[in-house]
């Protein structure tokens, strides 16, 4: 009898790990920059939030440095559902909610605090359900910060130094028409591509908000940094919309909640970086110009600015610039 007690209890024990082991669901995540970077802890947060908030039934597991793919074979990934979730630059977006392109417009956002505010009021929320019909669901907007001019050639203080470069750019089709308005030669490129490009020489420079250019080791292959904060570059949070259907009401909000504290320490290492970044980089023996006259670099995009006025509406763009 008392065998048989202990073979009930052992097959109870066995069935009840096994069901625990059915009930945790594993899901993926990436980025293209390294995990010490503000795109790593911004994914380590919502990893760790998620499994809190769902009392270990969701697990993320985080990948780095472009290791399933650039941000559009990820974000692809997501949309086809090969890939639950990812982290991304609005880089590639535009190419899948074309709606998310006035983000990119050059000069569009005063400061960082600005560029959140929008994010996160009226204008930013209505855009993530832009995404739904797309195959996504996004979750939250984050920060990759505002991007600046890198390179191997000369020190760019004005929009003529830029003429002639060869630059890297992402694939995003509102980027690549500004900097064509400068001058530069542009050629599109997943990030994981960029650090060899930019070794070999493939092309001259590359832009990027100081936290990527810090996290991504570019002072070992470029010599001049510009200031120039020509473009705020926003992050976001995806999750494949069929993935995201299936969570219970609960565990919706989990996600949703934790993509927000992803958020919150992703701005923060932002904010960290922006701060001690410059004095970093130049002790690293970059030549850091901090004094670039934004006004004529605003002036150069003048006949580009009318383009996307036409595109986007003077009204939207307004809209955006008249948020406190």
């Amino acid at each position: 009898m008392k065998l048989n007690r202990l073979f009930a209890a052992a097959v109870a024990a066995g069935l009840l790990a096994v069901t625990a082991a059915q009930a945790q669901t594993t899901m993926k995540i990436s980025i293209s920059t390294a995990q010490n970077s503000h795109q790593g802890v911004a994914i380590d947060t919502f990893a760790k939030e998620v499994e809190k908030r769902t009392n270990g039934r969701y697990k993320i597991q985080t990948f780095y440095n472009g290791s399933l793919g650039g941000e559009r074979e990820s974000i692809e990934a997501v949309q086809l559902g090969t890939q639950e979730l990812a982290f991304s630059s609005t880089g590639p977006v535009p190419n899948f909610v074309p709606e998310t392109k006035i983000l990119d417009v050059p000069f569009l956002f005063r400061d960082k605090a600005h560029a959140r505010a929008v994010l996160d009021g009226p204008i930013g929320q209505d855009l993530l359900t832009k995404f739904d019909s797309k195959g996504f669901k996004a979750l939250a907007w984050a920060e990759n910060g505002f991007r600046h001019m890198t390179n191997s050639k000369r020190d760019v203080k004005v929009p003529e130094d830029l003429k002639g470069l060869k630059m890297r750019t992402m694939e995003n089709p509102v980027h690549i028409a500004a900097y064509k308005g400068f001058g530069i030669i542009t050629t599109p490129m997943a990030f994981p591509e960029v650090f060899t490009a930019l070794q070999q020489g493939t092309v001259d420079g590359q832009e990027n908000p100081l936290s990527v250019i810090i996290s991504a080791k570019f002072d070992q292959v470029q010599k001049h940094l510009s200031l120039t904060g020509h473009v705020y570059s926003p992050c976001i949070f995806v999750m494949n919309k069929a993935a995201f259907d299936k969570l219970s009401a609960a565990d919706k909000q989990a996600f949703l909640d934790a993509a927000k504290e992803g958020t919150k320490a992703n701005r923060a290492r932002v904010d960290e970086d922006d701060a001690k970044g410059v004095a970093d980089l130049r002790a690293k023996g970059m030549t850091v110009i901090d004094n670039v006259d934004k006004a004529k670099f605003v002036q150069a995009l003048a006949p580009v600015n009318a383009e996307f006025e036409k595109q986007f509406g003077k009204a939207n763009l307004d809209k955006i610039r008249a948020v406190k």
